[in-house]
């Protein structure tokens, strides 16, 4: 049986990579000439005004396919993001829609090109199921699992408009800042070979970076949106729950409710996030997926905090964990100086303003999360499949024996005097169901801390980094999974939560200090910062996170905008479309 199903999953893989590359070798030539004057128009169009043309029948549809489709494969050449290729049925899908003949075999809708996303192309997280496609999520046993039918999700795209084109890279359990897996490979960071685009939305990222497309739809549970975009250089939006639809996807952890994962948008740019995410919800996706809030676009809230005069930003320099690298402390530094310039009140995170303890808040989202030990992440793993190296680690120390953990906590806490680690691994292990109960009361007591916090102190938003560092190497995730409390918090406390790119890594300025001395740090920060290395990371993007409360995506999307407007001529510059190459 074991050696069976490893041949099986050997086998699984090699045609999953074959079939991808049959599919790019069969693509017509459009896809694979230069860059026309006319797509360099479309890659520079604002997104309404594609919209609009499609509308009209200025634009051609097919054309906006094949402009970015030359892109997306031009970076999956350079970095491995994408999974199912889907040009061929997105042809298919327009040319029906256009003569409004039925294609679909299975009855599943055609982009409705009179809406909202008229022949605009969406690239899709792997875990997104789309009609004809297999949906692994980087498992090789989910290999074939395609049924027919589009998902919720991508039935509601497709009738505002959207063209599903391409899938994109991820990694097996969905838990790591990392995006490879056996099926697909491993996903690289655009601007620097050998390093992460971030996870579990890593293809997304990279391909969005590198121009290949300009909105697409990830998955985030503990940063897995916002991580990604502050790696390689774009936009994303963590929407609380029940406002961004998530009906119709696969997903490594089904149950999983500790921490509930939310689909939620990225995009280019940030004015095509803002028009991205208004639109889905100004369409109504509970009519797609019961879960979702029956809670229409808020355009005064939008609009109140884009002309409000003065913002009360908190910013919160550390989450007293893993201080921020030299790199990203700089970025935020930036944001909060172009804020003061434009007469925002800044109250810093500390003090009588300090929040609710954030350690606590790091224990209680890593427990609640892995409730099961990683049982269920594992269960769908054949023999022989590659983990990634963070997943092992969460997996590895559930398995311990009690009474080993037990010395190892005493032993970390007592000896080596680092009580942070000892604190993350004292009940690492599968929770009971009454202990999991208990996590969860101290998930909502520890909410109704922050509820009372924020009320007290009368914030807008708060502003941090969205990880201590920027892009890690490949393989990093041995030592780093655990420093994610900048983004995890926010998954904890169910909070909207954005991140824009601001600047990039500068080997003269962001090196570490001279008596740094990594020895003094706990485990977690010593993982993280185990791969600083400013002349390395010389080049990578870095962003900054802005913070709303729940249901606040209408707020937080209005202030990156004052944000971005307040860095001026110094905002961030992406990478010109298609020139990038791996250094």
């Amino acid at each position: 049986m074991f050696l069976s199903e490893y041949f099986q999953h050997k086998r699984d893989c090699k045609f999953k990579q074959a079939q991808r590359q049959q599919r790019i070798d069969a693509l017509p030539a459009e896809y694979k000439s230069p860059v026309t004057p006319d797509e360099k128009e479309i890659f520079s169009a604002p997104i309404d005004s594609l919209v609009a043309n499609v509308q009209n029948g200025t634009t051609h549809p097919l054309s906006i396919l094949r402009a970015y489709g030359k892109l997306a494969l031009r970076a999956h050449s350079q970095t491995n993001c994408l999974t199912e290729i889907m040009f061929s049925s997105a042809e298919q899908w327009i040319n029906a829609a256009r003569t409004k003949t039925e294609v679909d075999k299975g009855g599943n809708p055609l982009p409705n090109l009179e809406g909202s996303l008229a022949g605009i192309p969406v690239s899709l997280k792997d875990t997104i199921i789309v009609g004809g496609y297999d949906t692994t999520v980087g498992y090789s046993s989910f290999v074939g699992n395609d049924d027919g039918k589009d998902g919720a999700m991508v039935r509601m795209l497709k009738d505002m408009g959207a063209v599903p084109y391409v899938k994109t890279n991820c990694p097996i359990t969905l838990l790591s800042f990392e995006s490879g897996n056996d099926v697909w490979g491993r996903a690289e960071n655009p601007f620097k070979k050998g390093y992460s685009p971030g996870g579990s939305t890593g293809g997304e990222s990279a391909l969005l970076a590198m121009g290949g497309s300009r909105i697409g739809v990830g998955s985030d549970v503990a940063g897995s949106v916002r991580l990604p975009a502050h790696w390689a250089g774009c936009y994303a939006l963590r929407c609380s729950t029940g406002r961004w639809p998530k009906a119709g996807i696969k997903t490594s952890m089904p149950g999983q409710e500790g921490v509930p994962s939310v689909y939620s948008p990225m995009a280019r740019t940030l004015g095509d996030l803002r028009y991205f995410t208004r639109e889905v919800i100004e369409f109504g996706p509970w009519r797609y997926d019961g879960t979702v809030h029956p809670l229409a676009w808020r355009g005064e809230m939008e609009k109140g905090f884009e002309q409000k005069e003065k913002l009360k930003v908190g910013v919160m320099w550390t989450d007293g964990v893993v201080d921020p690298s030299p790199a990203c402390r700089r970025a935020l530094e930036t944001v909060v100086n172009a804020l003061k310039a434009q007469g925002h009140e800044i109250v810093e995170l500390e003090g009588e303003h300090a929040p609710p303890d954030l350690y606590e808040g790091l224990k209680i989202a890593s427990l609640v999360l892995n409730a099961d030990g990683g049982q269920m992440f594992d269960s769908f793993r054949r023999p022989g499949e590659w983990l990634d190296t963070g997943a092992a680690q969460i997996k590895s120390l559930a398995s311990w024996w009690n009474p080993f953990r037990w010395f190892y906590y005493l032993w970390v806490k007592y000896v080596r005097r680092d009580h942070v680690w000892a604190g993350l691994v004292e009940n690492w292990r599968a929770q009971s169901a009454f202990e999991n109960w208990k996590l969860v009361a101290r998930r909502e007591e520890y909410r109704a801390k922050w509820f009372e916090w924020w009320n007290q102190q009368g914030l807008d938003v708060i502003v941090s980094v969205p990880n201590a560092t920027p892009a890690l190497p490949l393989n990093a995730m041995k030592d780093a999974f655990s420093s994610c409390g900048y983004t995890f918090l926010f998954n904890l406390l169910d909070y909207s939560a954005g991140v824009l790119p601001v600047t990039k890594v500068q080997a003269e300025l962001d090196g570490l200090p001279e008596d740094f001395n990594i020895r003094k740090l706990n485990g977690v920060a010593r993982g993280a910062y185990k791969y600083y290395d400013a002349e390395k990371m010389d080049g990578l993007p870095v962003g900054v996170q802005v913070i709303g409360r729940r249901l606040e995506e209408e707020k937080v999307l209005a202030v990156m905008q004052r944000v971005e407007d307040a860095l001026g001529e110094d905002k961030y510059q992406p990478i010109s479309v298609g020139r990038l190459q791996l250094e």
